[in-house]
């Protein structure tokens, strides 16, 4: 075992040459790739529409100043330092704390049993826009042949074939990737498929560009409300986004940064992360917008009749678009899904580290054989969601996750490690080769601005949660909450191999 030097912190290595990023440029794109996803796609351009259009960057500035690079940081640190699964950092901190280590692992892959589901659904569109196969009607053919169902579990038996088969291809790409050697495997993918992203997503958005009626679409996103400034559901939207843009305490940061190579700067890397983060969305936004602002000019319909977010905007305004572009939709279409694939495989992939991770830890068990376990567990639970009932269910999960445990587990996290561990000890493993040195006042914002502000997110979440709540919704949560509390409380209680 090697022992690595940063100043007076002396850390010991346990990864072996297979369990680290063969360079600072390949944990860059593997960072990015596990920040960009569908939420940047189909999320961030109708918040920003909807909460000010260019008021809402300032409260998301401000978000991503005092809780996003923040945590990021914290984050980065907690994996350069100790070099070991989320769980295994809580439990040398203290042997109690193991199993929140384990929830949180736990609930990312929980995300990722319905989020493959979306990619999946993605998959089935790339197909489709080689040959316009959604119809001249997306909306009856997306309701009909992809969420197929009705708003109740009175469809569980129904199997939606298209989407269980892609799921199940996603699957299997997922294990092929994950199971091989860090370096075989994420990297390789990471290396290639990042860069193709921004490419891609940079010709859509030249393209989107020179169509008639884009100045439509970049007026209505980009003019300032600033009456919204004073709205506290405009900042709750940017905090959100922030958390989930970022991935922020949901254990990816840390796994990722435990693979670092030597001499990484650390700071430097996380305020290029951000950076790289908010140019894709604004620039995939006015692509989005501008061939949104085409779609008026072609149909005469206001924009917020148009304007959506979420599968609505992917997989029927979309093809609605691409029906009105012509031949030039069977290239600018396939590129579209293409750009949407990439982004959420790359996330689907760092979904599954930090499990893979902890059981690779504690229990000793090769990567192969925990890549295999949890893939194959993932896939049976993705089965629920490519039912009739599927989009329900999915849904409702979603919210549960989103709005109340993934924020809880981040605000737990924020309290133990501002205050149950002395962060001051990350300082000398942040400083040694960063450009950019923190201290004193990074402390303070993870021990007291942080905790406030996921306070107050997490509030509104449980009340945004608790609105319009059915007697099936609470079934729901109510199993999604025994899961989260059986499944870690056994990974926990099981004694680890030396």
């Amino acid at each position: 075992m090697k022992k690595l030097n940063y100043g007076d912190v002396h850390i010991t290595e346990n990864n072996s040459n297979d369990n680290k990023w063969k360079n600072s440029f390949t944990f860059f794109m593997a960072m990015i790739g596990a920040a960009i996803g569908l939420g940047n796609i189909w999320r961030f351009s109708y918040l920003l529409y909807s909460n000010g259009g260019g008021a809402f960057f300032i409260p998301y500035t401000i978000a991503i100043l005092i809780m996003g690079i923040p945590f990021l940081i914290l984050e980065y640190g907690l994996g350069a330092k100790f070099q070991d699964s989320f769980s295994n950092i809580l439990k040398r901190i203290r042997p109690k704390l193991e199993i929140i280590g384990w929830i949180t692992a736990f609930l990312i892959f929980l995300v990722c049993t319905y989020y493959i589901v979306l990619v999946g659904w993605d998959l089935i569109y790339l197909v489709l826009s080689f040959f316009k196969g959604w119809t001249s009607n997306p909306d009856a053919f997306f309701v009909e042949n992809i969420v197929v169902g009705t708003n109740n579990l009175g469809s569980l038996s129904q199997i939606v074939l298209p989407t269980l088969v892609a799921t199940a291809l996603l699957w299997i790409i997922v294990w092929y990737i994950s199971h091989k050697s860090l370096d075989d495997g994420i990297s390789k993918v990471v290396n290639v498929l990042m860069p193709l992203l921004f490419i891609m997503m940079s010709i859509i958005v030249v393209y989107s560009l020179t169509l008639p009626g884009m100045n439509i679409g970049l007026s209505e996103l980009f003019s300032p409300n600033w009456s919204l400034l004073g709205d506290i559901h405009v900042w709750l939207a940017a905090l959100g986004q922030t958390v989930f843009s970022l991935s922020i305490g949901q254990a990816i940061m840390v796994t990722y940064a435990s693979y670092l190579p030597e001499k990484t700067k650390l700071v430097d890397n996380i305020l290029a992360l951000v950076i790289a983060n908010a140019l894709f969305e604004i620039l995939t936004a006015i692509g989005v917008f501008s061939i949104l602002g085409f779609m008026v000019h072609e149909s005469g319909m206001p924009l917020n009749e148009i304007a959506t977010s979420g599968t609505g905007l992917l997989f029927i305004v979309f093809p609605e678009i691409f029906n009105q572009l012509g031949d030039i939709a069977y290239i600018i279409g396939p590129l579209f899904f293409l750009c949407v694939l990439f982004a959420g495989l790359t996330s689907i992939l760092a979904f599954v580290e930090p499990l893979s991770l902890g059981f690779n830890k504690k229990f000793k068990m090769s990567r192969q054989k925990a890549t295999t376990i949890i893939c194959v567990a993932g896939f049976l639970l993705s089965i629920i969601f490519t039912t009739g009932s599927g989009n329900y269910i999915l849904t409702v999960t979603d919210a549960f996750l989103n709005d109340f445990a993934i924020i809880l587990a981040v605000i737990i996290q924020a309290i133990v490690f501002a205050w149950v561990y002395d962060i001051r000890e990350l300082l000398p493993v942040l400083n040694k080769y960063s450009s950019i040195n923190v201290g004193s006042l990074w402390v303070n914002t993870i021990k007291y601005v942080l905790p406030i502000f996921l306070s107050i997110l997490w509030i509104f979440g449980i009340k945004n949660l608790l609105d319009n709540q059915t007697p099936n919704d609470m079934v729901i949560e109510i199993i999604i909450l025994i899961l989260i509390v059986v499944v870690p409380t056994i990974l926990t209680l099981l004694p680890s191999k030396e």
